[in-house]
């Protein structure tokens, strides 16, 4: 079988929630099935690394599609051509890019529909794009994945699509992401909040993420508590972060706030690992992998109570209302303060991480190509 897949979003040092699925799944799918052939689709040079076997052929595809109006010349005119020139049998879209114009059997990945949910953090040609497409990706997709079954449920709502032809494939988390020794965490507390516990935000920072209510949760949490605990944000600006960034310098106890700003995967690790607690109180997931990142270090999580995010929690995570500072704050007060609680949710962690697998989201993952395959 010759199987194309779209890998646009595998870019060096900026693997973020989509590239990150790709990478994982696939690099698993690409080494468990050497007698087949993958042909991943590039929109500009690529690195080597993202190769995963002498199996899979790179092709790159002008134009770099990082625009709406490029999407549909790149997804619509470009890829038809090449699933034609590369006679593959079966398209694989990581992504919700799927492709309209062609008679192969398409297999797309859905990971969220915050578009529908929360259109006012994105732009009106993004939003264009989304809502014209995406319905119909969805519904001329042979099979179709999510990573959640939120997600799932959404898109069957939302699209009326038949729940049949829908399969959920887990994220999970990356891989080094291990509980640390003591001496070791005391020495990434000391470099990196001079000594002190501290709560941690991780993702990229833009609106939906709902930064600005956990600066406001975090002064009442240091006015009710007067500790030194410290917040730790770790993520690059992405959009719509000015008013985040006016809040940044303008917020009180904001020299207890650690900017880290985007950090490679070595120091993710380390800094996740040594939290006293994550922080996740995003608006919207259609996974969350920060999540299941902290249970693997065995760090308890403080996320919202929307989407998809008390699935992937599960007992290991304090729920909150992210509209509410106040229901935050007092979270994370009880998080500082109940330390019987805290160890009850690290142990929770420990159990409900192991719902989380790469290797059985690539077997999963491998299973839908086939139905994709053989529809």
């Amino acid at each position: 079988m010759r199987i194309a897949v779209n890998t646009r979003l595998l870019l060096k040092d900026r693997l973020e929630g989509i590239g990150w699925f790709a990478h994982e799944t696939l690099s698993r799918i690409v080494r468990n099935h050497p007698e087949h052939q993958f042909i991943f689709f590039f929109d500009r040079p690529y690195d080597p690394a993202f190769i995963f076997g002498d199996n899979v052929t790179p092709v790159v595809l002008p134009p770099q599609a990082r625009h709406p109006f490029l999407y549909y010349i790149w997804a619509e005119k470009i890829i038809p051509y090449a699933l034609k020139k590369y006679k593959a049998d079966v398209y694989f879209s990581p992504e919700g890019l799927g492709c309209l114009h062609t008679k192969i059997p398409v297999c797309i990945t859905l990971h969220d529909l915050a578009y529908k949910h929360y259109p006012q953090f994105m732009d009106r040609l993004h939003q264009w794009h989304y809502r014209r497409f995406y319905p119909r990706y969805a519904r001329s997709a042979k099979r179709i994945i999510t990573v959640s079954e939120f997600t799932r449920q959404d898109v069957i709502r939302q699209f009326d699509v038949s729940p049949e032809k829908i399969d959920v494939v887990y994220n999970a988390g990356r891989e080094g992401f291990i509980p640390l020794p003591y001496s070791d965490k005391e020495a990434i507390k000391e470099k990196l909040t001079g000594g002190h516990e501290y709560f941690l935000f991780v993702g990229a920072i833009h609106p939906r993420k709902n930064i600005i209510n956990l600066l406001k949760a975090f002064v009442q949490f240091k006015r009710r508590q007067r500790s030194n605990m410290k917040l730790v944000i770790a993520g690059r600006m992405a959009w719509q972060f000015e008013e985040i960034r006016e809040a940044k310098e303008k917020m009180p106890y904001k020299e207890d706030v650690i900017w880290t700003g985007y950090l490679g995967i070595n120091e993710l690790t380390g800094i996740t690992a040594t939290a006293y607690a994550l922080v996740y109180p995003s608006v919207f997931e259609g996974f969350g992998i920060p999540i299941v990142e902290a249970m693997e270090c065995h760090v308890p999580a403080i996320v919202s109570n929307t989407s998809s995010m008390p699935e992937v929690g599960g007992k290991a995570a304090l729920l909150v209302n992210p509209e509410s500072p106040e229901d935050i704050a007092e979270k994370m007060g009880l998080m500082y303060k109940d330390e019987v609680l805290r160890s009850q949710l690290i142990q929770e962690a420990i159990i409900q991480k192991e719902k989380f697998n790469w290797d059985v989201s690539a077997d999963q993952l491998w299973e839908a190509i086939l139905k994709t395959y053989q529809s």
